[in-house]
């Protein structure tokens, strides 16, 4: 078939002028109307680009601004944590030079005691008649607990020193951390600070909108340091009072020891006039403390097998409260049989404590009754003379009053010999 036959077969499509004119019209407004919405989001597109440029540099100076603000508060509690801190440990070195002032005076009364405890055995040592509990005696036993007193005292008072100073340590170890932190953290936002959108580390961080896990206020956060100075000061302010408490007990207890000191004196000097004699019962109180010390033996043995009697139904519990820990899934539960055996543990363990408490209170009156013992046999064995052992009390309690000799005095003493031996010659001359 030709060419121009199939033509004739698809005749082409006529149009009327109205739709020429029609489509003519129809394309030139579109164009208008793509031209005027392509001119409008150009407009739109030009003032987006504004504004978001606004946005973001504002939004990057405000949020420098607010690192500049946050950094003024970091070093703000910086210089208050660090006033603090020295504070502290001006605190600490003044309460730890306390402390060795304690001790030295807690050493210091070695001697005093040591003195008293052999008057109180030298006095021990009288035989038959000249026994007796005289004023020296009393004094003398006085003078120990008034030492033994003060030995308490200052000992608690160094324990006490030791405690404040742990606590000082702690709150100046949280004051220290809070610093590093608050030093680590300025740094940190001193960098965010510096950085700009020409450095060269800066980079898209993947979730960086996050809340990071242990994120906490403002308000915990000021809290926080808030606490550490606050503590801080409260412990610095009961080490001052400790400190004082301390300084006046040394004074107090000196005065006590020098007035009991001359007390006992006092009454050796007058006993030594005296010379009264009395029988003691020593042979009664012998065997009696004897018959208390077999008891109490009797009695630790019996506390001894007490404890030893816990020690199977302790096991017995801590072993049924270790299997039950093998329960499955939701059978593990804190059930009554839980609680009771719990209970039971803290019961028998309470039991144990209890008891060896007692045995130990038992071990104490058993050793302070042989000592009692001792010194009851000794006074029967070694009874001397009244008046040579007060006389030799008095010359070993010249130990406390008597003073070292200082290089000042040898030179003095030095001197004033150079000076007779000088005299002493023109004399001769003359």
């Amino acid at each position: 078939m030709s060419i121009r036959a199939d033509i004739a077969s698809k005749p082409a499509t006529h149009y009327a002028p109205s739709d020429w004119h029609t489509n003519n019209h129809l394309l030139a407004t579109n164009a208008e109307k793509l031209r005027d919405g392509s001119h409008d989001t150009r407009q739109s597109s030009h003032q987006l680009r504004n504004d978001t440029y606004n946005r973001t540099a504002w939004g990057i100076h405000d949020s420098t601004t607010r690192l500049s603000n946050r950094i003024d508060d970091i070093e703000k509690w910086r210089e208050t944590l660090e006033k603090t801190l020295a504070d502290t440990d001006e605190e600490i070195a003044r309460l730890s030079r306390d402390k060795d002032e304690a001790e030295r005076a807690l050493e210091a009364k070695a001697l005093p005691l040591d003195v008293a405890t052999e008057c109180v055995t030298l006095r021990d040592g009288r035989r038959k008649i000249d026994v007796v509990d005289d004023e020296a005696s009393a004094q003398l036993n006085k003078e120990v607990d008034v030492i033994e007193g003060i030995k308490e005292a200052l000992q608690a008072k160094v324990a006490s020193a030791f405690e404040q100073l742990c606590l000082l340590q702690e709150a100046r170890q949280q004051l220290a951390a809070d610093l590093r932190d608050k030093t680590e953290a300025k740094q940190i936002d001193t960098y965010c600070q510096d950085l700009s959108i020409d450095s060269p580390d800066i980079c898209l961080q993947p979730n960086s909108t996050r809340t990071p896990k242990g994120s906490v206020t403002p308000q915990t956060w000021q809290d926080f340091s808030q606490y550490n100075t606050d503590r801080a000061n409260a412990e610095i302010r009961s080490s001052t009072h400790l400190r004082e408490a301390i300084n006046s007990t040394i004074k107090q207890t000196d005065n006590d020891l020098e007035a009991q000191r001359q007390a006992s004196e006092f009454a050796l000097r007058k006993r030594i006039h005296e010379m009264e004699q009395a029988k003691d019962e020593d042979e009664w109180q012998k065997k009696n403390t004897e018959e208390e010390i077999a008891k109490q033996e009797k009695n630790i043995r019996d506390l001894e097998r007490a404890i030893q009697d816990k020690q199977n139904p302790l096991m017995l519990a801590m072993t049924r409260l270790e299997n039950r820990t093998y329960r499955p899934n939701v059978e593990l539960c804190r059930d009554n049989a839980q609680y009771g055996l719990v209970g039971e543990v803290h019961e028998i363990q309470d039991s144990i404590k209890a008891l060896q408490k007692k045995l130990q209170d038992a071990h104490n009156i058993r050793d302070a009754n042989e000592k009692q013992l001792y010194r009851i046999k000794q006074d029967l064995v070694l009874k001397n003379n009244s008046l040579d052992l007060d006389n030799k009390c008095m010359r070993v309690r010249e130990q406390l009053t008597s003073r070292p000799v200082t290089q000042t005095q040898k030179n003095l003493g030095t001197f004033r010999t150079d000076r007779e031996v000088y005299t002493a010659m023109n004399a001769i001359q003359y």
